[in-house]
């Protein structure tokens, strides 16, 4: 991973916003400083007011249980299991004890259009099916914050776009803070704003308005 320096950049919540630049200009550095993945060698990461980078490492994992979660290009669902319950293990990961977990699943599902694919593992769905169930584990749970690494990577146009929508509605409707690491230019008709990253510095950072 690149190293940043000299970089300061805030996400405000609330908000959707891009990580761009090309491959090792820091995108995925940033977003493991981010994700209390990583700790900075010097410097400051402040994560909803806490200084995390002050923190060890079983604090930042706490953090990371209530108030984060990733959303991978590759998926990271297990194989083994349904879309249900992939989904209901989001809550079982965050340690948060809930006994309607499966009802909470299978509502998340529906939303995203998914109730006729609840018991589907997941080599029995498209890409874009697969990509919809990660993003239906990482909501579950109501964390504050959404990190995505490439989500949209492997998928086709119309798939994409779908996410797209998806993310950009739980901004507008439940506050999320979602940042996206992209190289797809489609994710700027629905992000608040650009950080574009150059050997590990922020290169241009740009307000978009958005649909």
């Amino acid at each position: 991973m690149c190293a940043l320096e000299s970089t300061s950049v805030a996400f405000e919540p609330g908000t959707l916003s891009l990580i761009m630049g090309p491959s090792g200009s820091g995108k995925t550095t940033l977003l493991s400083l981010l994700g209390c993945l990583l700790s900075p060698d010097e410097g400051s990461v402040f994560i909803d007011g806490t200084a995390v980078h002050r923190l060890t490492e079983s604090v930042r994992a706490a953090i990371r249980r209530e108030k984060i979660s990733f959303i991978f290009q590759a998926f990271r669902l297990f194989h083994s299991l349904s879309a249900i319950d992939n989904v209901a293990l989001g809550l079982q990961l965050r340690e948060q004890p809930c006994p309607d977990r499966m009802q909470i699943a299978r509502d998340l599902l529906a939303q995203f259009g998914l109730e006729r694919k609840l018991n589907r593992e997941p080599n029995e769905l498209s890409p874009g099916e697969k990509q919809r169930v990660a993003v239906a584990r990482a909501l579950i749970g109501n964390p504050q914050f959404v990190l995505a690494d490439e989500p949209t990577a492997s998928l086709d146009a119309e798939a994409a776009r779908n996410i797209c929508r998806i993310l950009r509605n739980e901004v507008d409707q439940n506050g999320r803070t979602v940042v996206v690491v992209t190289h797809d230019s489609e994710w700027q008709r629905f992000a608040d704003r650009t950080v574009t990253l150059s050997r590990g510095q922020v290169a241009k950072y740009v307000e978009l308005a958005t649909v």
